[in-house]
C-alpha cells in the first residue's frame, strides 16, 4: 500500500510539472467567436477573456507575475476597456495564484465553496490568502447556484452544477456565443482529475457534467488544459468515467485490493481509479 501511495504522489507531481512545462510559451489571445477569447500560454492553465460593452471579464489568472503582465498587455492590444471582473473557476493554484498581481480595482468572483478553498491546506501547502497583503485578491463576490454578470448589455452566466473536480467548480457561460468555460471539469489527453483532498467526487462529477449539458446549450467547451471541444466530446468524457467506475465496482466485488484493482488500469489512470475505489469503499 505504501508503494501505491508513493506512486500516486509521484504521478501527481509529474502531472503538475508537465502541465506547467507545457505552458511556458508567451501568453497569447486566441479569438473563439465575437468578443470571446482563450488566454493561452504563460505559467498556469488556459483562461478566457470577454470584452464587454463596459469592460473586460477574465476567466482564471495564471500562476506568476510575468504571466499576468503578459495577459494584461495582450488584452490592451485588443481593447482599452478596463478589466472589471476576474472569475476563478476553482481553487487550484494554476488558476488562482495570478490573482495577486492584478489591479485592486478588479472584482474577483467565484462560487462560494471555491472561495472557502482559498484558505485551506492544498496538497500539504498552507494557504497564505488570509495574509493582509493578499486578501484584496480573494473573491469578494460569490454565488451559490447561479449568477448573472452584466457588462452593459452583455450577459455572462455563472453556474454551479455540483461537486466534481472540487466542491467549488463553476461554469462561465456566454449564451449569445454558446461558449462555456469549464475550468478543470474536462480533460482530453488524460483521465479526469478528482481532488479528493478538496472533497471532489467522481460519481458526483458525472452528475454535475450531465446536469451542465442538460442546462446550457453550449456548443463549445473551453477548459484549463485541453483544446476546445463540442458536446459529443463531453458526453464521451462522462461515459469514460462511468466505464471506469463500473470496472472498479466489478473488481471490488471480486474482493480485489486497491493494488490489485490499480493493476487492471493504465498507470495514468491511477489517481482517478484510487478516488473511485475510495468513494465506493466509503458508500
Amino acid at each position: 500500500m505504501k508503494t501505491t501511495i508513493l506512486s500516486i504522489v509521484f504521478s501527481l507531481f509529474v502531472i503538475i510539472l508537465s502541465a506547467q512545462n507545457r505552458e511556458t510559451s508567451p501568453v497569447t489571445l486566441e479569438k473563439i467567436s465575437g468578443n470571446v477569447y482563450q488566454l493561452l500560454g504563460g505559467s498556469g492553465a488556459n483562461g478566457g477573456v470577454f470584452v464587454g460593452e463596459t469592460g473586460v471579464l477574465l476567466i482564471d489568472s495564471k500562476m506568476d507575475e510575468g504571466s499576468v503582465k503578459q495577459s494584461i498587455e495582450a488584452i490592451k492590444k485588443i481593447t482599452d476597456k478596463p478589466i472589471k471582473y476576474l472569475v476563478n473557476t476553482h481553487s487550484d493554484g494554476d488558476h488562482i495564484m495570478g490573482n495577486r498581481w492584478f489591479p485592486k480595482t478588479v472584482t474577483f468572483v467565484a462560487q462560494e465553496n471555491c472561495r472557502d478553498d482559498f484558505f485551506k491546506v492544498n496538497f500539504g501547502r498552507e494557504s497564505d490568502w488570509d495574509e493582509p497583503e493578499f486578501f484584496p485578491y480573494v473573491p469578494s463576490v460569490t454565488f451559490t447556484n447561479d449568477m448573472t454578470l452584466w457588462l452593459g448589455h452583455d450577459e455572462v452566466n455563472l453556474y454551479y452544477f455540483g461537486v466534481g473536480h472540487t466542491t467549488g467548480d463553476c461554469v462561465v457561460y456566454f449564451p449569445k456565443e454558446k461558449i462555456a468555460f469549464v475550468g478543470d471539469q474536462y480533460f482530453s489527453d488524460m483521465p479526469q482529475l478528482i481532488h479528493s483532498n478538496k472533497n471532489g467526487n467522481s460519481f458526483e462529477h458525472v452528475k454535475t457534467l450531465t446536469k451542465m449539458l442538460e442546462t446550457i446549450d453550449a456548443e463549445k467547451f473551453c477548459s484549463g488544459h485541453s483544446d476546445i471541444v463540442g458536446r459529443d466530446a463531453v458526453k464521451k468524457h462522462i461515459q469514460s468515467m462511468v466505464d471506469r467506475q463500473k470496472k472498479v465496482k466489478t473488481l471490488m466485488s471480486q474482493g480485489k485490493s486497491m493494488e490489485e484493482v490499480l493493476a487492471e488500469f493504465d498507470e495514468n489512470e491511477a489517481r482517478l481509479v484510487t478516488s473511485i475505489f475510495n468513494e465506493i469503499k466509503a458508500q
